[in-house]
This record gives C-alpha cells, structure tokens and sequence, in this order.
C-alpha cells in the first residue's frame, strides 16, 4: 500500500509539472500573440529569446532576428482586427513547440513556434510561418 501512495505522489507530482510547465508556454505564447494584437511591442518581446530567429518564404527564403523584425514593423495604434488561436502546445522535458492561428479578415497566419526552458524561463526561441489566404469569393 506505500509503493501505491508513492507511486501516485509521484505520478502527481510529474502531472503537476507538466501542467505547470504547460500554463507557462502557454503564458508566452500570449505574451506574443496579444503583443501583436494590441501593437505592444514590450509584451511581445517577453515571449522571444534576444537571438530568436524567424524564417519564412516572401518571393524567396528568408531569415532575420524576429525582435529586429517585430521592433521595425510594428507601430503603436488601435487594436489588430484578427482572432487568435492556439492550436496546440507540445512539451518534452525543455523542449517544446506550439502552433498558432492568426485569423484577419483576408488571411491567416500558421504560426510554429520553438520554444526552449531557459533559466527555468519558456522563450521562443525560433518561428517559421505560412501565410494563408482566404477564398473571399465564397463570403
């Protein structure tokens, strides 16, 4: 009956971690997420390692340092008119990865993100992304 209970301590405490682990992607990946939605280039910054990297296709490849990116880019203003989405967060051990949906009235944005634990600190550490377009014909 001991090896029972600690058995199940144990599993507990593994399952708690890991929920923990979980909350705490999860609170990075909003960090980005409502960053961009509200132009809060500070918020957004919390959710990225300083050397994250962001890679995606235009006419042809490219790879910058999304911070750059995002500091350039974004402009403060009124709130984006976009929905948000997390479509799924996977973990193992300090690894993990997420991907998102990014939803504007003419396209969306499919969003994975690599996230490491970094000084017991989720980061985003890489993110490629695929731009969608809507069939606005069918609306």
């Amino acid at each position: 009956m001991k090896r029972l209970v600690t058995l199940l301590l144990l599993i507990t405490t593994f399952l708690n971690a890991q929920e923990s682990d979980y909350a705490l992607v999860e609170k990075t990946v909003h960090y980005y997420l409502d960053g961009g939605t509200n132009n809060d280039f500070e918020m957004l910054k919390k959710a990225f390692h300083e050397t994250a990297t962001m890679r995606y296709i235009t006419n042809e490849y490219k790879e910058v340092n999304a911070l750059e990116f995002f500091k350039k880019g974004m402009k403060p203003g009124p709130k984006q008119n976009r929905k948000t989405k997390i479509d799924y967060i996977n973990i193992t051990g300090h690894a993990a990865n997420a991907k998102l949906e990014i939803e504007y009235p003419t396209f969306t944005f499919i969003d994975y993100m690599n996230l490491l634990k970094i000084n017991e600190e989720w980061k985003i550490v890489s993110k490629i992304f695929y731009k969608k377009t809507q069939d606005t014909s069918m609306k």
